[in-house]
């Protein structure tokens, strides 16, 4: 496979940079789509071709794509708070599309999209979802949910009408190193590392080491079925669980206190309001409306017809620590 050169969209990111990673570990020539002007610290030293462009920018997707024979596609506007739903659908929908159409206008094979389990449906119940539990974008919260329920469903037609070898993952909530910005999950135990999170509100998430993410890519790239989607996953746990968690590896006191949602809408009101004057809110009615489902997923397709093996959220929680450390994330010694 030393030949063969894959292009990665969002390869600064936390889980691109992992997919950048996995790439280089099985012989891929990597070249990675780069916004002007963005932070390029989860690349440096890896010796990969940089295309500067942006999913917004159709010239620019038609030049990266050129030359390779794979694509993954990891970039997203990753936002739960955002001023502007149009250009995040814009984003995320449309240069999604604009993406896989120019790849196979390029001759590339078979290219792999990230999605999200925020794409998928729910069971309700402490019952973990599936790829195919029953989901409609009526039923999905915020704004960035929407979007990767409508990419998707864009995904799936472009297989289904115009033939592009295309396969979907669906990462539950990736945890580990590189977190530079950090995502919601890493701000939580970034916070709950440092002792700044001591109340929470109650709700369940799926919990996955980001290189075993970045693996799940390569898996579906080599073994998965075109028009299929994989969940990308590993334990579920519900955020006291987690917090807890947390607490175990940094070998401090179990102190959290659960908050009613009823108690944070309030808050969550007044956060929004001064969102209006720039101010990114700390939490948003759509944050605890999401909270008010259990987050709960299965890998067991992944693990059977990819061979998926993550690791325990454990280990994920104690590397995302560890780094956060490292990078002066304000975490105290255990």
């Amino acid at each position: 496979m030393s030949e063969t050169l894959t292009l990665v969209t969002g390869g600064t990111g936390f889980v691109g940079s992992a997919v950048v990673r996995a790439l280089l570990a099985r012989g891929h020539r990597v070249r990675a789509l780069v916004r002007k002007g963005s932070d390029r610290a989860n690349l440096a030293g890896l010796g990969i071709e940089l295309a500067e462009g942006d999913l917004t920018d159709p010239a620019s997707l038609a030049r990266a794509v050129t030359g390779c024979q794979h694509v993954m596609h990891v970039a997203a506007d990753y936002r739960i708070w955002v001023p502007d739903p149009e250009a995040m659908l814009r984003a995320n929908v449309d240069g999604t599309v604009a993406l896989l159409r120019a790849g196979k206008a390029a001759g590339v094979g078979r290219m792999v999209y990230c999605s999200s389990v925020a794409a998928l449906g729910l069971t309700g119940t402490a019952e973990p979802a599936t790829e195919t539990t029953p989901v409609s974008e009526d039923k999905v919260v915020g704004h960035y949910k929407k979007s990767k329920f409508r990419a998707e469903q864009a995904v799936l037609s472009l297989v289904r009408d115009e033939g592009l070898d295309v396969v979907i993952v669906n990462p539950a909530a990736p945890v580990g190193p590189r977190d530079i910005k950090p995502t919601p999950t890493g701000r939580m135990i970034k916070d709950a590392a440092s002792g700044k999170m001591p109340a929470y509100v109650e709700t369940g998430l799926n919990v996955v080491h980001v290189d075993d993410v970045a693996a799940g890519h390569i898996l579906a790239l080599e073994r998965g079925r075109a028009g299929e989607r994989y969940i990308l996953g590993s334990e579920n746990l519900t955020l006291l669980a987690l917090l807890e968690l947390v607490d175990d590896v940094m070998g401090q006191p179990r102190r959290h206190v659960r908050l009613p949602r009823e108690a944070v809408w309030p808050v969550a009101m007044a956060c929004e309001a001064l969102a209006r004057f720039g101010i990114e809110p700390l939490v948003t009615r759509d944050h605890l409306r999401m909270a008010a489902k259990t987050m709960f997923f299965s890998n067991a397709k992944a693990v059977r017809e990819l061979g998926f093996s993550p690791r325990p959220a454990r280990d994920a929680v104690a590397d995302a620590v560890a780094w956060f450390r490292m990078h002066k994330a304000g975490t105290h010694a255990a």
